[in-house]
């Protein structure tokens, strides 16, 4: 083909694009200078060669423009260039400070954490690594020649090359069972050394300041010779990951391990979203509103609660079931259990009112999907304990009118309805005949029985009595950690025998007994569920501000991690809806057909 014949250039360009899908778009930092957003072509031509679409971002600090920009792109790079000012580790700066580029980095900052906080694939390099660390809560040494690095390392090596970028000019020990060492996985198992560390790999070198402090969010996954921290990777299961070197500029087959990392990632980040385009995201259990006391702010994200409207946009939460929290031992005077709930009920009313644009409250499945369809999130009711009834059908009835949707039957510690799973002193053997009318009373009036925080004799009592299926709207596996919340394979298999749903609930000391429970010890539960009980039978249900959240699922800005992981496991999207709510909804409206007619 002629080069200079622009009619078949287009041609073959315009066959190329009717013939493959999107290709994952991915942002990248502009630097800035004289006036001017410019890229060094390494970083672009990389991500193409990767498969991936490049488009520049300039350095904005408008929430609006940051935003729009995190919209339309499926990954963020951050690029190379100036030092970080050391007011935003908290420093003054050192007499060995480079020149620093403000014009990048309070926008570079804001983009990286929106970024993070959307669950968006990242990639630092060189000085993004350093924006990257800062921005999530970790700290950049000023220059990696001051003190105290220089005793404490075994001889420093060079880390500003003069030679050709391109030509690798020191090694870096990547460490086992890192993300960056899978990227890396042509390192034989045979040379995984004692210490944990992968052989070394060459990298070229174009620094003087380094990340000192991962943070909390961060691990190290490589250093240099001389301890020098060279690359970071998400503690989260994220998929975040900085380097120091330079990659853009190397030969292909040692940059393109990390940028087809990002390009492949960028394109999970797409499945997620579209999938949460098509379906309706329902979290069964929150305890948020206990905590509104503190004067919290629903509308702006707030660090003191886990579920906030930023933070269920951010990880794509339709809906969520907030519940009126009772202490079995109460201690709420002057107010009783009954006239503390409706406080609850009022302080969630209020905030919908004063949000009426972004959230409204919802009674049935069709106000879900209204809800969504008009981009508005959704709140449902729900009271956790029955001691709110105060022993009173009556009350029951009110709280009936007042819109919950379901009611779990105790909490920790028996009451007049059931014994609990915990703290029981096997009061009433099971449900008691108080318990029993309840149960009934809930039937007719279209009220979920929830038996989440029942003990065994309750929850089997309970599926004898109930004529409409029961849910558990936060309980694990009881065959993955042994407690006495969690249900056994024998309780789950009768609760799917009954039409029933478990919300794997996202409370550490439910998931696992010795260590730090994950993302991965919830997908495990969450998958044991569905092979004891089918896929029909399982949910999430978080627990969120009631000590629910665990690394990967902190908060609701990180339940796309959850899609992620589903669709990692190869689940249908048919299945990801039943798994997001669908199979709750589907008990709520079978319990909930005489109640228009019965209140």
């Amino acid at each position: 083909m002629n080069r200079f014949d622009l009619n078949a250039r287009l041609a073959d360009v315009y066959s190329q694009f009717t013939s493959n899908a999107r290709r994952p778009v991915v942002g990248i930092t502009g630097n800035y200078g004289d006036q001017t957003c410019k890229l060094a072509e390494g970083y672009y031509k990389q991500v193409a060669d990767a498969g991936g679409t490049p488009v520049i971002l300039p350095p904005l600090t408008d929430s609006r423009a940051l935003s729009a920009m995190l919209d339309r792109i499926d990954a963020l790079l951050l690029s190379g260039g100036a030092d970080i000012n050391p007011l935003y580790c908290g420093e003054e700066p050192s007499p060995r400070l480079g020149g620093i580029n403000a014009e990048r980095d309070l926008p570079e900052m804001l983009l990286t954490r929106m970024a993070y906080n959307r669950q968006m694939p990242i990639l630092g390099i060189c000085r993004g690594i350093q924006t990257l660390a800062v921005a999530l809560g970790g700290k950049v040494l000023q220059d990696i020649g001051l003190p105290p690095t220089p005793s404490q390392r075994k001889g420093s090596i060079k880390h500003s090359q003069d030679a050709d970028r391109a030509v690798p000019t020191h090694t870096v020990n990547i460490l086992s069972g890192t993300a960056l060492h899978r990227l890396y996985s042509s390192v034989p198992p045979s040379l995984v050394s004692d210490d944990n560390v992968v052989a070394p790999i060459p990298v070229n070198s174009f620094h003087h300041q380094a990340v000192s402090e991962p943070g909390p969010h961060l691990r190290v996954s490589a250093t240099a010779p001389d301890g020098i921290i060279e690359a970071v990777e998400s503690t989260e299961h994220k998929p975040v990951i900085g380097v120091q070197w330079h990659p853009e500029c190397m030969a292909p087959d040692d940059a393109q391990p990390l940028f087809r990392w990002l390009v492949d990632q960028a394109r999970d980040y797409r499945a997620v979203q579209l999938t949460h385009d098509h379906i309706l995201t329902l979290d069964t259990h929150c305890d948020t509103p206990m905590l509104f006391p503190q004067g919290i702010r629903f509308d702006r994200r707030d660090d003191r609660i886990l579920v906030d409207l930023p933070k269920m946009t951010e990880g794509r939460l339709d809906a969520t079931i907030m519940v009126a929290y009772l202490p079995q031992q109460w201690d709420k005077q002057p107010m009783t259990p009954r006239q503390y709930a409706d406080h609850i009920f009022d302080e969630i009313s209020e905030i919908v009112s004063k949000n009426a644009d972004s959230i409204a409250i919802a009674r049935t499945p069709d106000d879900l999907w209204r809800n969504k369809r008009e981009g508005r999130k959704s709140i449902m009711l729900g009271i956790e304990n029955g001691l709110a009834i105060e022993g009173s059908l009556d009350n029951l009835r009110h709280f009936a009118r007042r819109g919950i949707v379901y009611m779990t039957l105790c909490h920790n510690g028996d009451n007049d309805i059931c014994d609990a799973a915990s703290r029981s002193a096997n009061t009433h053997g099971g449900v008691s005949p108080f318990g029993a009318d309840v149960i009934r009373e809930m039937n007719r009036l279209g009220i979920m029985v929830d038996l989440s925080h029942g003990g065994e004799h309750s929850f089997y009592d309970a599926l004898d009595i109930s004529s409409q299926p029961i849910v558990c709207s936060h309980s694990s596996c009881r065959a993955l950690c042994d407690h006495p919340r969690n249900l056994t394979d024998d309780q789950m298999r009768a609760l799917a025998s009954k039409g029933g749903v478990c919300q794997v609930t996202l409370y550490p000391g439910f998931l696992r007994k010795d260590g730090e429970a994950t993302i991965l010890d919830a997908m495990a539960h969450l998958d044991h569920a569905v092979e004891v009980m089918g896929i029909e039978h399982v949910g999430l249900g978080t627990d969120f501000d009631g000590d629910g959240g665990v690394p990967g699922l902190a908060d609701a800005s990180e339940l796309t991690n959850y899609t992620r992981q589903l669709l990692q496991r190869r689940y249908s999207e048919e299945d990801i809806q039943r798994l997001w709510g669908g199979n709750f909804l589907r008990v709520m409206q079978q319990v909930q057909k005489p109640r228009i007619s019965r209140i």
